[in-house]
């Protein structure tokens, strides 16, 4: 994964908001960047709810918050759809910003070894650079810990 106290990987991605997001034009906005395996699954169901519960919040406190996946848009507006998520979700279909972030990774299951999407979440401060990272994330309570680091920036 990525280091803290690095610029941040400049991005253009398309969004479940209808627009493309570049990240360096959200400056001066920090911004959370949660990157998750896949759209329906339950651990990434329950991911997306915890950052979409605290929306407000993360905004309240000035920060921009986006989910992002290999997943096509076409998937992600399903499932922002189906979950009532209220948090942006970027489709990074070719993986680019999976990989310039260090999350596209080996991970093994069930005795498989595979390419995906290892779960963790970037926090980027308002100056672009990477303010805090937690890779392999647990998803309980995660949503509460970001925004509580995103709040002390």
């Amino acid at each position: 994964m990525i280091d803290a106290d690095t610029i941040a990987p400049d991005f253009t991605l398309p969004s479940t908001s209808g627009n493309d997001i570049t990240l360096s034009a959200l400056r001066p906005s920090p911004v959370v960047l949660f990157f998750y395996p896949r759209d329906n699954t339950p651990g990434c169901t329950k991911e997306a709810i915890g950052f979409s519960h605290l929306a407000q919040q993360f905004a309240d406190a000035g920060v921009q918050v986006f989910g992002i996946s290999k997943d096509s848009l076409a998937s992600h507006d399903k499932f922002v759809a189906k979950k009532e998520l209220t948090i942006p979700l970027l489709s990074d279909e070719n993986g680019t910003v999976c990989e310039d972030y260090g999350v596209w990774a080996e991970k093994k299951m069930y005795g498989k070894t595979f390419m995906g999407i290892v779960r963790a979440t970037v926090l980027i401060d308002s100056t672009g650079k990477i303010a805090r990272t937690w890779p392999k994330v647990k998803v309980d309570g995660h949503a509460e810990e970001v925004l509580s680091a995103a709040q002390s920036l």
